[in-house]
């Protein structure tokens, strides 16, 4: 086959402006030593980034959320995710919910990244509540992978119709005497003997969507499960033990909120992640609850996790982006100061 020259010509000059990985450091210097160590970036096409907020409720703390949309566009990950208490909530009244989830949204809505929903006791605690969440955002558990990563987003609140509605009328009940003069009295109620108070639960319907992902998706590099309450910690069925067991030998991570307290375990040779706050309720006794976001690189030898303290992340000017006076992003660390 002959080749004309004006296709030779093409070659050349296609070759020589196409990029390889390669070319992307480039310099002048013709041999011997160099100013850096390596030339080994840590660059790969598999490798990426996403963020994790955790519980905004349980008492939201004003301006801390939005504190934390602000740096979480300083550090521009890929996507974000959030694991539950998004709103106040523990209403029937749907004009309030719709007006809560609104307000969310507004706030959500200025981060440069997608943001994915997850739903948590404040957000799904009776059947008006389910509906809303279902018209606004569809699914109350789904999955999703992002370069061939598995992301299975559970709902910890996945009880019977008439396990939801008992759970529901002895929380309201709770709530009123907590919030009450004598709130000691609440350890007494119904609510607070209540496993689900806890750990949540995982119904059947919901084991099996999950056991058929994991089945579709055997060679994902790594799963992510993300939830509000650690089911992995309930010792009724309704656990996690059936996603657990289909799991199997793959690497994941678990990671929930719900407790406003930063914890870390290790279960199955596996990351099981208990997150703080980003703008909910602290105890100012509790030294491990904190504000912060959840930064995860996802690379080729797996999850490099770092926990970002909001008044750590700081803007060009070395300021908390949107930070007021009056904010504290640590009540233990707020209580020793004063």
């Amino acid at each position: 086959m002959k080749t004309t020259l004006p296709f030779l010509l093409f070659l050349i000059v296609w070759s020589s402006c196409t990029e390889t990985p390669t070319q992307k450091f480039k310099h002048d210097l013709k041999g011997g030593t160099t100013p850096w160590s390596h030339e080994g970036f840590d660059d790969s096409p598999a490798q990426f980034t996403f963020a994790i907020i955790t519980d905004l409720n349980g008492g939201e703390r004003p301006g801390i959320f939005k504190v934390a949309i602000d740096q979480l566009n300083l550090l521009r990950p890929e996507f974000i995710l959030s694991v539950g208490d998004l709103i106040d909530g523990g209403t029937e009244d749907r004009d309030q919910l719709n007006k809560e989830w609104e307000s969310f949204d507004n706030r959500a809505a200025k981060a440069k990244a997608p943001f994915f929903h997850l739903g948590g006791n404040h957000d799904l605690t009776n059947q008006v509540m389910r509906d809303v969440w279902t018209e606004r955002y569809g699914p109350r558990y789904y999955h999703f992978l992002y370069q061939d990563v598995l992301f299975l987003m559970l709902d910890s609140e996945d009880y019977s119709d008439q396990r939801m509605r008992e759970i529901y009328e002895a929380r309201a009940e709770y709530i009123v005497v907590a919030d009450g003069p004598e709130p000691e009295k609440a350890r007494d109620m119904l609510y607070f003997r209540m496993p689900e108070r806890l750990t949540g639960e995982i119904g059947d319907e919901q084991s099996a969507y999950f056991e058929n992902v994991l089945s579709r998706y055997p060679q994902a590099r790594w799963t992510f499960i993300l939830m509000h309450k650690p089911v992995w910690k309930r010792e009724q069925p309704g656990g996690l033990e059936r996603i657990e067991a289909t799991l199997g030998d793959r690497p994941y991570t678990v990671i929930n909120g719900h407790f406003h307290t930063y914890s870390y375990d290790e279960k199955n040779g596996r990351d099981y992640i208990m997150l703080g706050t980003t703008g909910g309720g602290q105890l100012a006794s509790n030294e491990n609850a904190f504000d912060h976001v959840t930064l995860v690189t996802m690379t080729e030898e797996g999850p490099s996790m770092a926990n970002l303290k909001l008044e750590g992340i700081l803007d060009k000017k070395a300021e908390v982006p949107g930070k007021t006076a009056d904010m504290c992003f640590q009540a233990f660390k707020c209580v020793e100061e004063e």
